[in-house]
């Protein structure tokens, strides 16, 4: 299912331009592809710069990219649909699929994780990157975009070996939960997770360039590092500073058959895929859901637990929502919905102006909580 292109596409939207010519210029970016849908049809395409800059091969508008966490929402719409159709349930204890998977609280004692608190990122588990040296570095946890050929079951033994940081549901940490719910789907499905997403989530849609493998590789963009003087092309293992600690890539990861199917950052894809994907949801879910199902994603869960580190958010099932763009300090409506991914990306959809943007790039961190980023968001409210 591709989505119909406006008119308007073939016309020049000048902040837009700037904000990726600018990117360029300074060597922030090496390559990208933009697309932005309103009410439904696409109305800005462009895709910039080199996709290898070693190769000098141009980006173009099917260049595949490696997805990172952009992977969280479609693995999140895949679970909606096992939830629609009676097979999980938001209450259900995570034990009934992982037996095994029993971390506890640092009293020893073990409270239940539940579908939601994976969906929604309150179940006390966390992320190598949060801390430099942290309990899961010691642990050996994948964060979904390194140690090719680690197995599902072994990931999820060491994520379960270290304690939570809360209690589930009276907390809120960026995790390693949908790898978690990345292993209930494959249970319940009897499928390894990236074929069970394309049957709930690509197939319907039509999709078929994005998935836990990478469909053509002469289409695969080249990683890039965002460092002066130019972005650094990542090596067989990069490990590259986030907040407080230290995300380790190995880009190869994702042609190793044998890596487990990261459900928080393991997918590769395109922009136009991504786009259609956000799109359905936009529009009321169909094929994927019903606009009762989408109506609950698109609604904050978790009260104010994300106020004390970021103003003005909330979040649903799959993403963050800009409860208060003032105190967020973004240039969208309230509610807007919006989420990244450490390889480079950002997307957001403003549900009141009916437009969706997508921005893959080849080269993190620039290009999802760089100044590209909001640079974006002030020239969509600009042009479109």
């Amino acid at each position: 299912m591709n989505l119909p292109i406006h008119p308007s596409a073939q016309i020049s939207f000048p902040t837009i331009d700037a904000a990726i010519d600018s990117a360029l210029a300074a060597k922030r970016l090496v390559g990208a592809v933009v697309m932005i849908a309103r009410d439904g049809e696409i109305v800005y395409r462009r895709a910039a710069g080199l996709a290898d800059r070693e190769a000098r091969l141009m980006t173009q508008e099917n260049t595949i990219f490696r997805l990172a966490s952009i992977t969280k929402p479609i693995v999140t719409i895949a679970a909606m649909r096992l939830i629609e159709q009676g097979r999980i349930d938001l209450d259900d204890p995570v034990t009934k699929w992982l037996p095994d998977f029993r971390p506890r609280l640092e009293d020893g004692s073990e409270p239940a994780i539940l579908i939601r608190h994976l969906l929604t990122h309150t179940s006390g588990l966390s992320y190598c990157f949060h801390l430099e040296q942290g309990p899961y570095v010691q642990a050996g946890v994948s964060d979904g975009v390194d140690q090719p050929g680690l197995s599902l079951d072994e990931n999820l033994r060491r994520i379960a070996s270290v304690p939570l940081l809360f209690a589930p549901g009276t907390g809120w940490q960026y995790s390693v939960s949908m790898d978690v719910l990345g292993g209930v789907i494959e249970k319940e499905t009897g499928k390894r997770l990236g074929e069970a997403v394309v049957e709930l989530v690509m197939r319907p849609l039509g999709l078929s360039d994005t998935g836990f493998t990478v469909t053509d590789r002469s289409r695969l963009a080249a990683p890039y590092v965002d460092v002066s003087p130019e972005p650094k092309r990542m090596g067989e293992t990069e490990k590259v500073p986030v907040l407080t600690g230290t995300v380790t890539f190995a880009p190869d990861r994702i042609f190793n058959p044998a890596s487990f199917h990261s459900g928080g950052g393991g997918m590769a894809g395109t922009a136009s895929d991504v786009l259609t994907v956000l799109e359905a949801i936009r529009k009321g879910g169909a094929p994927l859901l019903s606009e009762k199902t989408v109506g609950a994603m698109m609604t904050n869960q978790i009260g104010d637990l994300l106020e004390p580190t970021r103003p003005g958010f909330g979040f649903g099932f799959g993403w963050a929502i800009v409860r208060d763009p003032a105190k967020a300090g973004l240039p969208v409506s309230p509610g807007s919905l919006q989420w990244g991914g450490v390889y480079g990306h950002h997307w957001f959809m403003d549900l009141t102006r009916k437009v969706t943007l997508v921005g893959l790039t080849n080269t993190t961190l620039e290009g999802m909580s760089g100044q590209f980023t909001l640079d974006l968001k002030k020239a969509v409210a600009a042009d479109i």
